[in-house]
């Protein structure tokens, strides 16, 4: 072992670790799975390849790991934004307004959990899965909660949970177009999609629901 990485062990392990995972978000994002390299990741990180492989494994397993760190990341940053005293619009605001605060603050970790994920796909798209599964049953669960209260039917709150996958997926499909039109806000962002499902689910909550006119 060489002095450098004599020197590099002395570092707490989870330190080490997480410099580890900056640089090989930056690299993936940058590069996709594929074109990048363990030795861009290890020039990017300080660190020797050999060290990398002991600490986080190989570059299958690296990946799988930024996708765990990111996606964690991510839904604690839109959880914790959310103040459950507040009413059901106030609280879905905060939590859109996180999840779009997060994806402006970490671009190269929106690119790895959105679109290289989605171009690898395999075992690699099970953390994204299992990420999105936990922001609609974060919605689903303000939706019943608020539905409840205003005591809307059980087939109305049945719906709670599909509403909640329709705007999960327009929040990712809106984010996705935001890395191309950085110049747009982020509260401007947010605002959009709110202003998008909101009177939609306003209504939903409200017991209110369209159905198409008879001819």
């Amino acid at each position: 072992m060489s002095v450098e990485d004599r020197r590099v062990k002395r570092l707490p392990r989870e330190v080490r670790e997480r410099q580890i995972l900056d640089a090989a978000v930056r690299v993936f994002s940058e590069h996709g799975y594929h074109e990048a390299s363990m030795d861009e990741v290890s020039e990017v990180a300080g660190v020797s390849k050999p060290m990398i492989y002991a600490y986080l494994g190989s570059k299958e397993d690296l990946f799988a790991a930024c996708i765990r760190r990111e996606a964690g990341l991510l839904m604690e940053a839109i959880a914790g934004g959310i103040d459950v005293e507040l009413p059901p619009d106030m609280q879905l605001w905060m939590g859109l307004r996180s999840f779009f605060e997060f994806v402006g603050a970490n671009k190269q970790s929106w690119r790895v959990l959105h679109r290289q994920v989605i171009s690898q796909g395999g075992p690699f798209s099970e953390e994204v899965l299992a990420m999105r599964s936990r922001a609609i049953n974060l919605v689903d669960a303000l939706l019943v909660g608020a539905a409840t209260k205003k005591g809307v039917d059980e087939h109305a709150q049945k719906s709670t949970e599909a509403m909640a996958a329709a705007l999960v997926g327009a929040g990712e499909s809106l984010a996705d177009w935001w890395l191309d039109h950085p110049a747009v806000p982020t509260q401007t962002v947010a605002s959009w999609l709110m202003n998008l499902v909101w009177m939609g689910f306003g209504d939903l909550v409200e017991g209110e629901v369209w159905t198409p006119s008879e001819h």
